[in-house]
Parts: C-alpha cells; structure tokens; sequence
C-alpha cells in the first residue's frame, strides 16, 4: 500500500495478497456520517496504525472489518470474500479475524484458561486437552503463565488485556484487530501490554491498530493512517509520516500528541 503501486485486487503474490479492502465506505448513525467514501488496502502481514482525533471514524473502520458494525455503502473485502448480508461469509471471516477491545471483556465467571479455551472448543471444535495446551502456550507467550487459574477479577488491567490479546490468538485468526488497546490502563501499565503487541508484529501477523502510542507506532508500523470527519486524510510509511505529513490538518494533529 505504502508503495502506491496498482494491482488488480485479490492477486496473490505472497506478501502482496490484499486481505483487507474499504472501496468507497460509507458509515452512518442516524444523521451523523461516521466514514465518508473511505478507500483502503490492507495487505497480507502489513502493520497499520490508524489515527487521529475523537470522533473521526478509526473505530468505527475497523468494527466494520468484522461486521460488528455494518457499512451502508461501498464495499468491503476481507480475503477476497465481500462482506454483505450472507451469514456464511460474516461467520468464515469472524472466524479469521481477531479483535482486542479498549475494556478487556473477558467472562468475569471463568478462569483465565477457560477464557482462552471456551472459543476454540465450542467454536472451532478443538479437543479440551488440545485447547489447553495452546492456551498455555500463549500465555507464555504474553508473560503469564502463571495466572492460568486466576480470574480476571484478580488481575491487573494490563495483565487481563493481554489475557484478552491471547485468547484472540487462541482462535487461530489472521488478522488482528486493536481498538485503542491501552487506553483504559493505567500509564505503568501500558508497556507491557506495548511489548507483547510488538513481540506480535514482529511474527508477521497482519495487525491494524487504532492507538495514540506514537512510539509503538512508529516502532511496528508498516503504514500509517491519519483519519479526520471520517476521511483517510493522509496515508503514508512511518518514516514520512512523523517527519514531513503532508496535510496541515495531520501536521497539528502529531503536533498536539507528541508534545503534550
């Protein structure tokens, strides 16, 4: 994408393989338009950064990538697949797609292991023994190995969201979705919610991020989004885009966040 090149949508060339796609997406709550005629391309393994102020739409973007809000106009492709009214299709890609929310939703009645093995056992069919197996190995992953008993309740705020990023894992997704990820933490614990997701980006994983983390972003992110009255106001690499963004609008926008 950062490349401005065309490809026909859909061709597959390893890690060009467009797997995410807005064309002309229009987004509506009652009278309030929430993305106007916004266009995007997400490639297979890209890392994107969408920011910009409250209210311009980053949100609702990605909410609509896996139906938790449906578009009005427009279309949107996830893995070559349209998203439209067809169940099956909603189904085959909620299956593909991950999603870690600003408050960490975890079932307040479950152990952190039930949390993570409850999808891939009554979802994806995956044998209890099996299910465990993985969930403990992604809280290895995330640096929690020990709180598998506990329940969220017992947990810090930055310890329950990563609880939250690996049980997404634990279905298997391609894509992962981050909606503001850390804003509810308290500031110490921010980071080691940060590291696990740059540990993430660094597997490969095709990631799209709403987040005022500069440093992170500019850490992990392949390209970055600037969004502003529900338009892509700007898109470009890190290394543009913090040093010379093009718009003045972007301008006074990273000049607020990276000096306050």
């Amino acid at each position: 994408m950062a490349d401005g090149s065309k490809r026909p949508t859909g061709e597959r060339d390893g890690a060009a393989e467009t797997i995410i796609e807005f064309r002309q997406v229009d987004k509506f709550f009652g009278d309030f338009q929430a993305l106007k005629q916004v266009n995007l391309s997400v490639k297979a393994g890209e890392r994107v950064v969408v920011c910009g102020p409250s209210g311009s739409g980053k949100s609702t973007l990605i909410r609509c990538v896996n139906r938790l809000e449906e578009h009005d106009g427009g279309r949107i492709f996830v893995e070559g697949v349209e998203l439209n009214e067809e169940t099956a299709n909603i189904r085959a890609i909620c299956r593909e797609v991950g999603m870690v929310f600003q408050q960490f939703n975890l079932f307040p009645h479950l152990t952190v292991l039930e949390n993570l093995t409850i999808g891939p056992v009554k979802v994806r069919g995956l044998p209890v023994k099996e299910a465990r197996e993985k969930a403990a190995e992604l809280l290895e992953r995330v640096h929690i190995p020990d709180q598998a008993a506990k329940y969220p309740a017992q947990l810090s705020g930055g310890q329950q969201q990563r609880v939250a990023i690996a049980r997404s894992l634990c279905m298997e997704p391609r894509i992962m979705l981050f909606d503001e990820p850390t804003s509810a933490l308290d500031p110490e614990m921010i980071n080691e919610v940060l590291e696990v997701m740059v540990e993430l980006a660094g597997t490969g994983m095709t990631m799209v991020c709403v987040t005022h983390e500069m440093g992170f972003a500019r850490k992990v992110a392949d390209t970055m989004v600037f969004m502003d009255g529900g338009r892509i106001v700007e898109t470009a690499p890190p290394e543009d885009f913090f040093v010379q963004p093009k718009s003045e609008r972007c301008r006074l926008f990273l000049d607020q966040i990276l000096h306050h």
